[in-house]
């Protein structure tokens, strides 16, 4: 459920974006830098809140990132003010930069070792679950009702998640204040820099082609179904996160491998076959397989390499993430502006590819061969 609010936070602007400008008498253009802000918040914060936070008991940090949520959420439902809101998303980005890095290593303190990855992909089922559903939910509740009421009833969700954790989530201790990982430390781990590579490559070829979705599916006729495609990619990421959750203990090499060949697959596809309809549905029902287990793939991975040092290198994670769609955003736009839409996809293959290289040799370090709890 946290991670739920934190996709919904994070994505509602986007489809109340006239409504908000309207409201706000600002250009949609200004009305679109609330999602930035988050982002920027996200990216900015992570690091420094987790290593800050890293003797506080977990469920005080926890809680400590819904409060936010509903602290700001609230802010920028009920403030006129342009300014305040921008500080107020920005802040929300924080909490979910903390969330973010807290959220898989808690799931794996509940179970046993050899559930830790089915852990996290129970975890990690608000993901798809908001961007296939509770976006569109969220964006038409938006229309009918008003923007600033979306973000009412998101500051009402997260009462009720405040209740809930007090209620039944468990506690643990933080790390002892005199065991403090350093940053540099986790980050030199033995296999933390070659998943973190494979996160950027893979996330920057993602991002590239979800961000200019419209314009991409535009070349194939597409302009009025752009929902439809979003739809379709939604469910096949749902359904991904039940296969992650199955193959992500025994089989997490392969898994990550087999997602970043498809992936690449797909890419080469749209390259060749991008105006044609069937084949877009076809390649981003394969796409949203491939994607919906990411984040639970790469997480277990970076965790168990990262060992005592988890939540600091998730918080890497975080920003590797975040960089990622921004670095995404940018380069979709210069290709955009430069070649036209036909550019995505040979740019995307590439870098699934340079990801799926750098995965094949973290065999030993990063994405090793064999069933989990036997490393």
């Amino acid at each position: 459920m946290t991670g739920f609010i934190c996709i919904i936070t994070e994505t509602l602007p986007a489809g109340l974006l006239p409504q908000m400008a309207a409201g706000l008498g600002i250009s949609p253009a200004l009305a679109g830098q609330t999602i930035t802000a988050y982002a920027l918040g996200s990216l900015l914060a992570a690091i420094p809140l987790t290593i800050a936070t890293q003797g506080w008991r977990r469920r005080n940090v926890l809680l400590l990132t819904i409060i936010g949520f509903f602290v700001f959420n609230s802010v920028t439902a009920f403030s006129t003010s342009y300014g305040a809101i921008i500080a107020a998303r920005c802040l929300a980005g924080a909490s979910a930069g903390l969330a973010w890095c807290l959220l898989a290593g808690y799931a794996r303190r509940m179970v046993p070792v050899r559930l830790q990855g089915r852990a996290l992909a129970v975890a990690m089922v608000g993901t798809p679950i908001a961007l296939s559903l509770g976006v569109p939910l969220g964006t038409w509740f938006g229309s009918a009702m008003g923007w600033r009421s979306a973000f009412m009833v998101m500051s009402g969700l997260t009462l009720l998640l405040i209740v809930w954790v007090l209620a039944n989530v468990p506690d643990y201790p933080g790390r002892a204040a005199d065991q403090p990982l350093p940053l540099f430390k986790v980050f030199t781990t033995p296999g933390v820099r070659p998943v973190l590579a494979v996160v950027i490559a893979w996330m920057l070829a993602h991002n590239l082609l979800y961000t200019y979705i419209a314009p991409f599916v535009a070349q194939a006729g597409l302009t009025g179904q752009v929902d439809s495609v979003l739809l379709v990619f939604g469910i096949a990421a749902l359904v991904a996160i039940g296969f992650a959750g199955r193959l992500v203990e025994r089989h997490l090499r392969t898994a990550v491998l087999a997602s970043l060949a498809a992936f690449s697959g797909v890419a080469v596809l749209f390259v060749w076959m991008g105006q044609a309809p069937v084949a877009i549905y076809a390649g981003v029902a394969v796409w949203g397989l491939t994607f919906g287990g990411a984040a639970t793939l790469l997480q277990t991975a970076l965790a168990d390499t990262a060992g005592d040092g988890a939540d600091v290198a998730l918080s890497m994670n975080v920003v590797a993430w975040n960089g990622a769609i921004a670095g995404g955003g940018v380069a979709g736009g210069l290709l955009l502006d430069a070649w036209g839409a036909r550019a995505l996809g040979p740019a995307a293959a590439l870098l699934a590819t340079a990801g799926l290289l750098i995965a094949l040799r973290a065999r030993t370090h990063g994405f090793k061969r064999g069933a989990r709890h036997t490393h």
